[in-house]
């Protein structure tokens, strides 16, 4: 979405933090690509999340930043699927209760 100096990224949402008791282990952190860290001042949000990347893999505006969430009930309220990641690459896509007509709340 932005990348308003060197090494720091505005990612567009991805935050979705985990419902329970407030604290780090909540919140989603970066995966893919490695390298990129959550700012400890910011932390993850669901409109924007700013991210400190010093990896490899040059990272440009458009390209995807893969988080994995402490819990699963956030992502399959919001989304109808789910992509499986193994070793890094994409193995399945699966439905969630959301993507199979379902709506708990």
């Amino acid at each position: 979405m932005r990348h308003p100096r060197p090494h720091i990224y505005t990612c567009l949402g991805g935050g979705y933090i985990a419902s329970g008791s407030v604290g780090p282990e909540k919140q989603p952190q970066p995966y893919l690509p490695q390298g990129a860290k959550l700012i400890s001042l910011e932390g993850a949000g669901e409109v924007q999340t700013p991210i400190k990347y010093k990896g490899s893999v040059p990272l440009k505006i458009g390209n995807p930043v893969f988080m994995r969430h402490s819990k699963a009930g956030e992502l399959c309220e919001r989304f109808t699927h789910l992509l499986l990641v193994s070793d890094g690459a994409i193995v399945d896509e699966v439905t969630t209760y959301r993507g199979d007509g379902q709506c708990f709340i």
